[in-house]
Formats: structure tokens, sequence, C-alpha cells
């Protein structure tokens, strides 16, 4: 991607951490501690389900690449959080910020796409399970997860070339943590008002659209819950249910809240807090949501540890 001339050497002010100049160590360590329980937590998913092959279906195939996305999603933006904090220097170049953007928005519509596919994936084996081994092939679910990761690379390629393109000629200081689409844009000395439409139409079919199939499956799923004799296995389904939608409603909550809303209501500092959760909050959590309240994970793991200390001992 070629940029203009003028904005080569532009460096932007990431002014949203000014809330962290009285406690700089501290918040260094908590956000330091919440990266390394990141990526324990969706490495632990990713080492568990490629080992064990009791975890060879699509479901922990999708969750498996879930944990993939959450480690790309925090480490496009939490790295150069963490130098921010501990430096003086509290910029980014021009380019930096174009590239944090696009992996950040990209890696966003490919969590949003997945999350909808493994709600199809659990409606098909919850509501057609003498179905799902014709419906839900592993090919199929390969092909599944590639073109959710390349939804995410291609629908925000074109809007984040357009604003790589915008002229900057006022204010270069970013009131957010990271290069976001709505405080990087409103920056621009141009007439943004096309551009702002396009990213909220946008916005508007990938959040709503995914978050319809994922609302649409969990119906049926709930429905067919219901119906179930077993009280225990009926606890047992709505306990597993209400934990994955609890965490997918984080994550759309505030989704919706920072890329849906009138840009007349927007608030810089109220999206700063909101952009935690689905950036940080949401990804930091998946890995309780979908292996500590799995059984057949936690499973998985012991075997494999217990196994593994077993040839540690014999040799």
């Amino acid at each position: 991607m070629k940029l203009p001339n003028q904005t080569n050497n532009i460096e932007f002010q990431l002014f949203g951490f000014s809330v962290f100049i009285y406690m700089p160590v501290a918040s260094f360590f908590v956000l330091l501690s919440v990266y390394i329980f990141n990526l324990l937590g969706n490495l632990f998913i990713i080492i568990v389900t490629r080992i064990s092959s009791h975890l060879k279906t699509p479901m922990y195939f999708f969750i498996c690449n879930l944990s993939i996305v959450d480690i790309c999603l925090t480490t496009v933006t939490l790295p150069k959080m963490l130098a921010i904090i501990v430096s003086t220097k509290k910029s980014i170049s021009f380019i930096g910020c174009i590239t944090q953007m696009y992996f950040f928005l990209a890696i966003g519509v490919t969590e949003s796409t997945l999350l909808s596919v493994m709600s199809y994936d659990r409606y098909v084996a919850i509501c057609q399970p003498l179905r799902y081994s014709i419906m839900m092939k592993m090919d199929d679910c390969m092909y599944m997860a590639i073109g959710c990761w390349l939804c995410g690379l291609f629908i925000v390629l074109l809007p984040v070339i357009i604003i790589s393109r915008l002229p900057f000629c006022h204010s270069y200081i970013v009131n957010h943590f990271f290069c976001d689409l709505s405080p990087v844009i409103q920056l621009s000395c141009s007439d943004i008002h096309n551009l702002e439409m396009f990213n909220f139409f946008t916005a508007i079919v990938v959040i709503l659209g995914t978050f319809s199939i994922i609302f649409m499956s969990y119906l049926r799923i709930l429905q067919t819950i219901l119906n179930i004799p077993s009280s225990i296995g009926k606890k047992k389904s709505f306990s597993t249910c209400a934990s994955h939608l609890t965490a997918v409603m984080i994550y759309y909550g505030s989704l919706v809240f920072m890329y849906i809303r009138p840009k007349s209501k927007s608030n810089l500092d109220l999206d700063k807090q909101t952009s935690v959760f689905y950036s940080i909050i949401t990804p930091t959590l998946n890995p309780m949501v979908y292996s500590l309240r799995n059984h057949d994970m936690k499973n998985a793991f012991i075997k494999l540890f217990q196994r593994k200390k077993y040839i540690f001992h014999v040799t």
C-alpha cells in the first residue's frame, strides 16, 4: 500500500494513556498479566485440541481457531500499549497506526464470522444430531474457517486504504489506546461523511448479520433444550449455553455500542472504556468459557498430563 508523501512522516499521539500517568507501573503489570493469561489460556486450548485424538471434532476445530483469533486480537494492541505506558514517547507512526487499524479490524471481523459459524455448528449438533456428521464434515469446516479469515482480511481492506489516503492537517492526537476507526478518521481535515456512512453500513452488515445467525441458532438450541426430558441434561445444556451467550453478549454489546450507534452521540472517553471489552476482556474470557467449563477438554488435558508424566517417570 503506497501512502501519500504528506502523511509518511506523521506521528499520532495516543492520548488515551493519560489515564495511566498516575499509576504507570501498576497499569503496566495489570495489562501484562492480562496479556500473559490470554496467551497461556488460548495456547492451552490450541495445544490440547491439536494433540488429543478425542478432540478432533468440528466444535474443537472452531474453538482452536477462535483461540488463534483471540491471541492475534490482543497481540495487535496490547504489546504496543505496554510499550507506550513505560515509555516517555506516547506516539505511533502513521504507517504503524494504519497497519494496527487494519489488522485489528480484520481480526475483529474474523472473530464475528467465526462466532456465527460456531453457533451454527452447535445448532446442527443439538437440533439435528443425526445429520451432524453429514452437514459438518471436517473438510467443510476447514473451508468455513478459511472463509472467516478471508472475510476479515478483505472486508476492511477498502475502508483502511481510503483512510490511509486522507489528509491529516490539524490535530494528530488520537483520544484512544490504539488506532481504532472512529478516533483516527475524525482527525482528518477532509469531508469524511461518505466514509463514515460506508463504515456504518459495513458495520451493520457484519455485526448485525453475524449476530442474527448466532441469535437464531441459540434460539433454536434453547427450544430444543426445553424439550429434553432429563432435568440433569437440561441443566447441563443451559449452563453451557449461558456461559457461551454471556461471552457473546459482552462482545457484541460493545461492538454495537462502538460501531453502530449514531456518530452524533459519540463520546470518545466512553468509547475508550467500551473498547476494553471487545479488545481485551472477551478474548481473555474465552479460554475460561470454552475450556474450564468443558469436561471433555479438561479430561483431555488430564490424560495428556498423566501420559507426559508417565513417559518422564519411565525415562
